[in-house]
């Protein structure tokens, strides 16, 4: 069985993220959709808010499984047999930081990292400008699944 992890904090998960999960979604048995726990980080969306949404929005990819995790990417991979990290790139400034990662998980790990160019129509989408956009009052449906769309509306419009 061919497994592949698309790692990150998707808080939230933009169209961007999703292109990228059903593209490996296409090639893979099995993604695993691994959602980075940072505690020193406080996200706009709890982790199991965004584990929600991810399983959400990808359950018609009908191979995608989606879990939290915390420590080395490599970690997880060994625990669940993934030889392979699936990450999308935005632009050249994103390959820079990139290599050195995949650089460093198959020097750990012997894990393999894959990188497949963004779709140009999410080439500047990122999840904080989403965030800032949506603070904001700015549109953006069409940079997010429409539950995504619908969480954030929700959230941002509660009184602190």
């Amino acid at each position: 069985m061919r497994r592949a992890v698309c790692p990150g904090s998707f808080d939230p998960i933009t169209n961007g993220h999703l292109d990228i999960i059903a593209r490996a979604s296409k090639l893979y048995d099995v993604v695993y959709v691994a959602v980075m726990i940072n505690k020193s980080k406080r996200g706009l969306f709890s982790v199991e808010e965004r584990i929600d949404l991810i399983r959400e929005v990808t359950e018609s990819f009908g191979n995608v499984q989606v879990e939290a995790f915390h420590g080395l990417l490599v970690d997880f991979c060994k625990e669940r047999e993934i030889p392979a990290i699936v990450k999308g790139l935005r632009a050249v400034s994103d390959f820079d930081y990139e290599l050195q990662m995949a650089q460093m998980n198959n020097g750990l790990s012997g894990v393999e990292t894959l990188f497949v160019p963004t779709n140009p129509t999410y080439s500047f989408l990122s999840s904080s400008l989403v965030k800032e956009v949506a603070t904001w009052g700015g549109d953006v449906s069409h940079l997010v699944p429409e539950a995504v769309h619908a969480a954030l509306a929700e959230r941002l419009t509660k009184p602190e």
